[in-house]
């Protein structure tokens, strides 16, 4: 006979709501709340006073980051790494490491672009890098812990 504490019973509870779901819903729901703290990153840099105009490379003048682009911004790339997990699901031995892993380096990578990007104040620039790792350390971790539940 098992003895089920209450802490136990919240644990799996916990689990269980992240496991029950597809990959690609809890995808979606990690990514709008991806994208909602990103969001609120954003807009506390804009009340703080960091201008908010970056450059493409190539572009020979910053434009307006719009409110909401940073919403906008996790939302775009956020697809890729929820099919990056639906795949892994499938065919990876373990989809939750591979996916941190791959997840993780990419995130790293992008950092480049704030770094280049020209016609951009660099307090800005740290503010767009900053909100790569944001939108990560919210996405990244929920999608890891439900690939966690990936039975083999």
């Amino acid at each position: 006979m098992s003895v089920t504490t209450p802490q136990t019973q919240q644990q799996q509870t916990e689990s269980g709501l992240l496991s029950a779901r597809p990959v690609w819903l809890v995808g979606i729901l990690a990514t709008l709340a991806g994208a909602v703290v990103t969001e609120a990153f954003a807009l506390v840099a804009r009340a703080a006073g960091v201008p908010m105009e970056a450059a493409s490379p190539g572009a020979t003048e910053a434009a307006e980051i719009p409110v909401g682009g940073f919403f906008g911004g996790v939302l775009f790339w956020s697809v890729a790494g929820i099919v990056l997990a639906v795949v892994l699901a499938r065919w990876a031995k373990q989809p939750a490491r591979t996916f941190t892993v791959t997840t993780v380096a990419l995130t790293a990578l992008s950092l480049a672009g704030p770094a280049v990007a020209p016609h951009t104040a660099t307090s800005t620039q740290i503010v767009l890098a900053a909100s790569h790792v944001v939108a990560a350390a919210v996405v990244v971790p929920l999608l890891a812990r439900r690939l966690s539940h990936v039975r083999r």
